[in-house]
């Protein structure tokens, strides 16, 4: 399997890595290192082959959380990356909709009121549509 991101024109693509139990976000070649910061704030494990001068960033959910909590991690993160301008997909099994709708709204509550400091770059005006949940 290739770069999703790459593949289907996202700037990041979370997925179930087939084979494994392992959340991916993919992002694409090339990448700016705001986003690779971005994801690594929100709690992703940042992996580069080769390791030093990377040809391939990719990053992952911790494995040591439990599935659910995984799912919600990853979740979390789509709304602070649409806020940030990013345009992000999501396999269904990954999406988790309530928690999407929490975070989507601590989000916007954190835009309203610059005073409550996120990790996020500054977001954009319009609200975020929800996440493309296919097969």
């Amino acid at each position: 399997m290739g770069n999703l991101a790459d593949e289907y024109g996202t700037v990041v693509e979370f997925y179930v890595k087939p084979l494994t139990t392992t959340i991916h976000a993919d992002t694409p070649t090339g990448a700016p290192a705001a986003l690779h910061d971005l994801l690594d704030q929100l709690g992703l494990q940042r992996h580069e082959y080769p390791v030093g001068a990377p040809l391939y960033i990719w990053h992952t959910v911790p494995e040591h959380l439990d599935i659910d909590e995984q799912k919600h991690l990853a979740t979390r993160a789509i709304p602070v990356l649409r806020l940030a301008g990013y345009k992000v997909d999501c396999t269904p099994e990954v999406f988790d909709e309530a928690t999407f709708r929490q975070a989507a709204h601590e989000a916007l509550a954190r835009t309203a009121h610059p005073s409550v400091q996120n990790p996020a770059p500054a977001p954009s005006s319009s609200r975020p549509a929800p996440a493309r949940r296919t097969p």
